[in-house]
């Protein structure tokens, strides 16, 4: 157990929890039911790269530049590191705001600092020393549960809310609907999940494990969305206050639902940028490295895999730059959502391909029920992606 929850808590980055934030505070509960149904989403795309990962020994992005010709693997590579590059830059732009937050510091000050911090960890600690850091943080998440109770919301609503869907057509609804969906299944939560299965290989026995622990980290990430959710519409929501960025409802949950909450919030917004940006900067090396066919991994030192820890220090410098450029925070959230709604679908259908070959996994593709499944999501977020660009620009 651990690989599963560790790419599932990083799905919960700060530009998701800035998404759950903004649809909290225009929608109130509305879609809190929503936030639950990717649960089973998330399960279904954790459990495919899961099977990747543990029976072929291969990551997707080795996997599509061992099966597919070299365009299609490059057009991968390229989508990855785009949607890599801006949620970097926001993620890190965040995460410096959270400990600004706390420390009470301007967070220009901080983001480079930050970058150099977890660049640090990457260049310097092993693959298991980033794995266990990265598990014990996962912890703090748990202040978004905190700041929700603390907010004391309308449970009634609450329940309404979450367990009868509802489905309105007005613009400030299906935006955040379709946020929701493409800011959840974004490229480098399920890349990071097969290069865990690869990083740490298991006997074919424990592949039940495997998937569970996958499981668990799609509810955990399925959770903290929820409570956050929560959290923005008891406050924000229900006194009709819009915020753009998950930093500026930390510090309006301060007044509304008492310090604690917004310190607790900030916390948890903190960790979500802790987990989330080892993990981006990481799967971009990867990627990178198994696409020329390079030596990678966390477990090598920079000496041995000089190229792959280059990518990671490009991406990392390159964020660092742009985050601490004057842009607003609401444009890089903005540009990172159009970004990864292009690429999100292609990476999901490459997953589904290349674990329905049976030459890739070894005899043993994935079951059609599962594979099913993969495609309808893969569709989803398609259609999800290209409506939502097209409202963006119209």
């Amino acid at each position: 157990m651990g690989p599963g929850v560790v790419s599932g808590a990083a799905d919960a980055d700060p530009t998701t929890v800035a998404t759950l934030v903004v649809i909290g505070a225009t929608t109130m509960y509305g879609l809190a039911w929503l936030a639950l149904l990717m649960v089973p989403v998330l399960a279904v795309v954790q459990t495919l790269a899961t099977r990747l990962g543990a029976i072929s020994g291969r990551d997707l992005q080795k996997a599509v530049a061992d099966r597919y010709s070299r365009p299609l693997s490059a057009l991968l590579l390229g989508s990855i590191l785009a949607v890599n590059v801006v949620t970097i830059a926001a993620d890190l732009k965040a995460g410096a705001a959270a400990m600004g937050l706390l420390a009470g510091v301007g967070e220009r000050w901080l983001v480079l600092p930050f970058a150099a911090a977890l660049l640090t960890l990457l260049l310097l600690g092993g693959y298991d020393e980033v794995q266990r850091i990265l598990k014990y943080v996962m912890l703090c998440l748990l202040g978004y549960g905190a700041a929700a109770l603390l907010a004391h919301p309308d449970w009634a609503a609450v329940a309404r809310g979450s367990l009868v869907p509802s489905v309105r057509l007005d613009p400030e609804y299906v935006a955040g609907a379709l946020a929701l969906m493409g800011t959840t299944l974004t490229t480098y939560m399920y890349v990071w999940q097969t290069v865990e299965q690869v990083e740490e290989p298991v006997p074919r026995a424990w592949l039940k494990v495997r998937e569970f622990d996958g499981i668990v980290g799609a509810a955990l990430a399925g959770a903290v969305l929820w409570f956050i959710l929560v959290a923005s519409a008891a406050t924000l929501g229900a006194r009709h206050i819009r915020v753009d960025t998950a930093e500026q409802a930390a510090q309006a949950l301060r007044p509304l639902a008492g310090p604690l909450a917004g310190t607790l919030f900030a916390v948890g917004l903190l960790a979500s940028a802790i987990i989330a940006l080892p993990v981006i900067m990481a799967s971009g090396g990867y990627a990178a490295a198994a696409h020329v066919g390079s030596p990678r991994g966390l477990s090598r030192g920079v000496r041995e895999a000089p190229r792959f820890y280059a990518v990671i220090a490009a991406q990392t410098v390159i964020g660092a730059a742009v985050a601490s450029a004057d842009i607003s925070p609401i444009r890089l959230l903005f540009i990172a959502s159009l970004v990864a709604g292009v690429a999100t679908p292609l990476g999901l259908v490459m997953l589904v391909l290349v674990t329905g070959n049976r030459r890739i996994m070894g005899g043993l593709p994935a079951g059609p029920a599962l594979r099913v499944a993969g495609w309808v999501i893969a569709v989803l977020v398609a259609v999800v992606s290209t409506v939502y660009l097209a409202q963006q620009f119209v």
